[in-house]
C-alpha cells in the first residue's frame, strides 16, 4: 500500500526553526518528483518546495533562501528544514509524490497523486 506520512510539526516563535519528515512506503520511491506544500485554514493549498530523484530542488518565492528540501533516497525520507520560521508559514504541510520524475514547472496540487495525512506548523509572534 502506497503511503506517505509526514512527522515534526509543532509550535515555534517567530524565527524559529522546525524540520518536518516524510516516510514514504510502498511504492518505487526514485522515480517520483516529491513534493511539499501547504494550506492555511480557509485557503487553497499552496506548493513550498519539490525536489527530483538526483537531488534537484525547487522553491516557492515566500519560502526560497529559509526553507531546504532534502532527501534520503535509501530509506524512502523526505524532509524540509524550516528556518526563520514567520507567522504567515503557519499551516497545515503536506509532503506528496508526483508519479513522474520530473519536477520542474510542477506546482499544482493536482499534478501530485499520493499525499501524506499533514502535519500542523503554527508560528506565533
Amino acid at each position: 500500500q502506497v503511503q506517505l506520512v509526514e512527522s515534526g510539526g509543532g509550535s515555534v516563535q517567530a524565527g524559529g526553526s522546525l524540520r518536518l519528515s516524510c516516510a514514504a512506503s510502498g511504492y518505487q520511491y526514485s522515480n517520483y518528483c516529491m513534493g511539499w506544500f501547504r494550506q492555511a485554514a480557509g485557503k487553497p493549498r499552496d506548493w513550498v518546495s519539490s525536489i527530483t530523484v538526483r537531488g534537484d530542488t525547487y522553491y516557492a518565492d515566500a519560502v526560497q533562501g529559509r526553507f531546504t528540501v532534502s532527501q534520503d533516497n535509501a530509506n524512502k525520507m523526505l524532509y524540509l528544514q524550516m528556518n526563520n520560521l514567520k507567522t504567515e508559514d503557519s499551516a497545515v504541510y503536506y509532503c506528496a509524490a508526483r508519479k513522474f520524475p520530473r519536477c520542474s514547472g510542477v506546482y499544482s496540487p493536482d499534478d501530485f497523486a499520493i499525499w501524506g495525512q499533514g502535519t500542523r506548523v503554527t508560528v506565533s509572534s
